[in-house]
C-alpha cells in the first residue's frame, strides 16, 4: 500500500560520527508504515539540500557490496551536516525498488543465474520500480519546503517531487565508487532505468 499523507509522531537530537542531526518518527495514514527523516538547521524555504534514500536493509545495514546504497546513505548525511541545512528522507517500503525484502532476495538468486535486476523483477512477476513518493512531498510540505536541491542520480525522483509541487532547483548527481559485484548494476540503472552515471 502507497502512502500519499504521513503524520508526525515525534522528534528527538540524533548525533551521529557525521554530525547531530534531529530524527523524526512519522507513520504512513494509509499503510501505518514508519518512516524516518533526518534534519538539520533550518529546512522551511527554498535551495533546502536533500536526499531521498529508498530503504536497502542489505546494503545500508549489512554493508551489500551489490548495490551503492549504503555508501550514497554515508554520503548523504556527511554531505547534510557539512552544509549544516538540510533533509534525509529514509524511505520505508521501497525496499528492492518497493517489492519487499523476500522479493528483493529472490530476485538477487535470479541476478546469480546472469539476469540483470530489470529483467529480475520482471522473471518474478515484479514491477520493475514500484516506489511511490507521493508520502515523501507530502512531508516537504508540512514543513513548508518551496524548493530543493535533490541528491539523486534517479530522474524519477526529481519528476515525482515537481509533479508534487516541490520545485526540484537542481538534480545533484550522488555518485559513489564502484567495485565488482556492482558494476553491472550501476550499468543496468544508467543504461535501463535513466539514472545520471558516468
Amino acid at each position: 500500500m502507497n502512502d500519499t499523507e504521513i503524520t508526525l509522531i515525534d522528534s528527538a537530537r540524533l548525533p551521529t560520527r557525521f554530525g547531530e542531526f534531529t530524527a523524526h518518527a512519522f507513520k504512513g495514514v494509509d499503510s501505518g508504515i514508519e518512516h524516518l527523516a533526518l534534519s538539520v538547521g533550518d529546512i522551511t524555504g527554498d535551495d533546502v539540500l536533500i536526499r531521498m534514500h529508498s530503504e536497502c536493509l542489505t546494503g545500508d545495514v549489512f554493508g551489500s557490496c551489490r548495490c551503492d546504497c549504503g555508501p550514497q546513505l554515508e554520503l548523504a548525511m556527511e554531505k547534510i551536516a557539512a552544509e549544516g541545512r538540510g533533509i534525509l528522507l529514509y524511505l520505508r517500503g521501497h525496499e528492492g525498488r518497493g517489492i519487499g525484502l523476500a522479493e528483493k532476495i529472490r530476485a538477487y538468486a535470479l541476478q546469480d543465474t546472469g539476469l540483470d535486476t530489470v529483467d529480475a523483477n520482471l522473471a518474478l512477476g515484479q514491477a520493475i520500480d514500484a516506489r511511490n513518493y507521493a508520502f515523501a512531498a507530502d512531508l516537504l510540505h508540512q514543513w513548508g519546503v518551496k524548493s530543493v536541491r535533490l541528491m539523486s542520480n534517479n530522474p524519477l525522483k526529481a519528476a515525482a517531487l515537481e509533479k508534487a509541487g516541490i520545485v526540484v532547483k537542481e538534480q545533484l548527481r550522488h555518485i559513489v565508487p564502484s567495485n565488482a559485484e556492482n558494476e553491472k548494476y550501476l550499468a543496468t540503472k544508467r543504461s535501463r532505468m535513466g539514472h545520471l552515471l558516468d
